[in-house]
Formats: structure tokens, C-alpha cells, sequence
């Protein structure tokens, strides 16, 4: 049986890329902000306009750059995504249903209240569609809060906001995948089940590593493409489905070695990508006069305390789950402040969701609210 320092080893590395990968994260989304309002902003949107055509002449997929990025580049993040949900379900603190259920309560709750609160505001709008912006938490960012706090934060406080986080990711998932797709070309769907069904096989069978499933696994992302659904996502379906027993540990090295790329190269690409928010006079007066920016902003701050906290206090009251010993209702609270920073999983949405305007008032909403919710978490949690 693995000793309790090496089976918590995974989990103190991923905690520690992802705090890492805030920071790079924050630099390039600061980089996009001034490239965006700096001497050179004229080339932002030229630059990530710019279309690339790859495969032979008339079967070529064109994407603009921004969209290569998006769906591309980013199915690597959702793999790293399905990766550590698969190790915590298998090996990881998902297998406690006494360490899980507050925060699957707590994560339902601070994915509900948000978008009932956005579309309290765009409710028969045009930016109703942007309803799961402020449904999903960073991980990055919210931990690398956390860390700078020290101590003050007990172990207990960190795996509850890891979990929830983990949870979130999965519900921003399905959302992403069934609420935000185009209009579904069935064949190519019905290609796309035949693709995870062979993966579900692959993961069964005592066979190969990592590389057995790049040809499934981006036959499965020409399907999804092909369908109208958010190919990114393909990355999670095959993160979800890969191997994670002890004698075929494809999950832990595929996470092992993909972490470090989606943390230090991909967030912070996207990021570039995404982040550039034209911030002149104007464009302020836009957003502060926005519904799609105040859904954003109060269903990210508002939103995730009440969400977060009242579905914690609620399940527990029920019986249905129970608070560790070790924390405070106080610290519960501050860890849904924190959930209030929401970054790339929101910029992806907004992408898929929303367009011109309606997209750069969701943007600053989404920037807006991290920045009070990480205050905000930190001063909770620092007392």
C-alpha cells in the first residue's frame, strides 16, 4: 500500500503548477491588456483575425488564429481537465464521499445562483446566451490567492476548494458541451460516440500508452468539429476515458507530463488571446451601462458567496454532508469568494456564446470580478 506522503505527491505537484501557472497566467493576461491599449493596438485584432488553413486544398479546415487557439490549442487544456478528474475519481479525494459531497453540493450551488442571477439581468436580452460565463471557477488564480496567504489557510480549506474546483470544472464541461454548441450535424455525432466508444474499449484493454490514443483522439476532435459541438472538449472525453488503474498508469503520466504545457504555454496563449479588452472611455461607459456586464460581475461575486456557501449550509442542515472538523463556516465563505475568479473556462465560453460588444462587456465583467472576488476571498480567509 503507497504511504499517505506519496499518495498526496500528486496532489501537492498539481497544486504547486497550478499556482506557478497563475502567475504566468496574470503576466500574460496583463500583456494582452496593454497590446490591446498600448502604441501597436491596431495589430490585437489583426494578428488573432488572421485565418490559417491546414489539411490539402479542398478538404482544408480554416480557423482565424483566435479559433485555433480556442479549439485547437485548447482541447489540451480540457485534456489535463479530464486527466485530474479522472485521477480523483480513481485515486484521488473523489473516491471519499465524505470529503466530496460538501463540495458537490457546495459546487452545484455556486454554478446555479450565478446564472439564475445573469439571467435575472438578460433574461429576453441579447446576451442571454451568455448565461454559464459566471458559472465557472479558476483554479489557477483562486489557488494562487490562497498560497499567498500562507498558514493562515489549513490543508482542509485548500482540498475543499481543489474539489469544488474539480467538480466545477466537470458541471463548466457538460455545459460547455451541450448548451454551447452549433447547430449538430448527426452523422458526424453519431462518428463522434463511435470514436469515445473506441476509447471507452482502449481504457479497458491491458494495451499501449499515451500515443494509442492521439489517432482516436483526434478522429474523435474531427468529429465534434465536424458535428457543431465545442471540439475542445474532446480533450476531456479522452481524459475521462483513459486508463487510471495502478498497473496501467497512462492517467498519471499523461497529467505528468501534459500539466506543466497547459499551466505555463496553453492558459497563458489563450489568455493573450482572449484577455485583450479595448479599455478606452467609451468601451467603459458600454460595459459599466451593460446587463451583460453586471450578470457577469454580481453573479460572479454575489452569486458564488450565496451559491457556494448557502448550498454548503443547506446539504449539511439536510444531513447530507458534513463540515471537516478543521474548518469554519468563516473559511467556507472565503473560499466562495475566491470561486468569484473566474478566467479561462469564462473567456472560453464567452467566445462561443457572445460576439462583438456583448463579448468585450462580458470580458471586463469576467476581469472586473476577479480582481474584487480574489481581494475579497483573501481578506475572509487572512483572519
Amino acid at each position: 500500500m503507497p504511504s499517505p506522503n506519496r499518495r498526496s505527491s500528486p496532489v501537492r505537484t498539481f497544486l504547486a503548477t497550478e499556482v506557478a501557472g497563475g502567475v504566468v497566467l496574470l503576466g500574460a493576461t496583463a500583456a494582452a491588456l496593454l497590446w490591446a491599449n498600448g502604441p501597436w493596438r491596431s495589430t490585437y485584432p489583426k494578428v488573432w483575425t488572421t485565418h490559417l488553413s491546414v489539411g490539402p486544398a479542398h478538404h482544408a479546415l480554416s480557423l482565424d488564429l483566435r479559433h485555433w487557439v480556442n479549439d485547437a490549442l485548447m482541447t489540451f487544456f480540457f485534456l489535463v481537465v479530464g486527466l485530474e478528474i479522472k485521477r480523483e475519481l480513481v485515486a484521488g479525494e473523489l473516491r471519499d464521499r465524505r470529503t466530496v459531497r460538501l463540495a458537490v453540493f457546495a459546487a452545484m450551488g455556486g454554478m446555479a445562483v450565478p446564472a439564475a442571477i445573469y439571467l435575472a439581468f438578460n433574461a429576453g436580452g441579447p446576451g442571454r446566451s451568455g448565461w454559464g460565463v459566471p458559472m465557472a471557477t479558476d483554479i489557477a488564480f483562486s489557488l494562487g490567492v490562497m498560497a499567498l496567504l500562507g498558514r493562515r489557510v489549513p490543508p482542509a480549506v485548500r482540498l475543499f476548494l481543489l474539489t469544488m474546483a474539480v467538480v466545477d470544472d466537470l458541471g463548466s464541461l457538460v455545459v460547455v458541451a451541450a448548451a454551447y454548441s452549433k447547430d449538430v450535424n448527426w452523422a458526424a455525432l453519431a462518428a463522434a460516440a463511435v470514436m469515445l466508444g473506441v476509447l471507452v474499449v482502449f481504457g479497458r484493454l491491458p494495451i499501449g500508452g499515451a500515443l494509442l490514443y492521439v489517432p482516436a483522439g483526434l478522429a474523435l476532435w474531427l468529429a465534434l468539429h465536424a458535428a457543431g459541438v465545442q471540439a475542445a472538449t474532446s480533450g476531456a472525453l479522452l481524459g475521462l476515458t483513459a486508463p487510471a488503474a495502478p498497473s496501467h498508469p497512462v492517467v498519471e503520466r499523461m497529467e505528468s507530463a501534459l500539466h506543466p504545457w497547459a499551466s505555463f504555454v496553453i492558459a497563458p496563449v489563450f489568455a493573450l488571446a482572449n484577455a485583450g479588452v479595448a479599455l478606452s472611455g467609451a468601451a467603459l461607459h458600454a460595459a459599466l451601462a451593460s446587463p451583460v456586464t453586471a450578470g457577469v460581475f454580481v453573479g460572479r461575486i454575489a452569486g458564488k458567496a450565496m451559491g457556494v456557501t448557502g448550498a454548503a449550509w443547506l446539504a449539511c442542515r439536510l444531513g447530507l454532508a458534513s463540515l471537516p472538523r478543521s474548518m469554519t463556516w468563516r473559511q467556507v465563505l472565503g473560499v466562495a469568494c475566491l470561486a468569484g475568479i473566474g478566467f479561462t473556462v469564462a473567456l472560453f465560453i464567452i467566445d462561443v456564446g457572445l460576439a462583438g460588444a456583448l463579448a468585450a462587456q462580458a470580458r471586463v465583467g469576467v476581469l472586473a470580478a476577479a480582481g474584487v472576488a480574489a481581494v475579497a476571498g483573501a481578506l475572509v480567509l487572512r483572519n
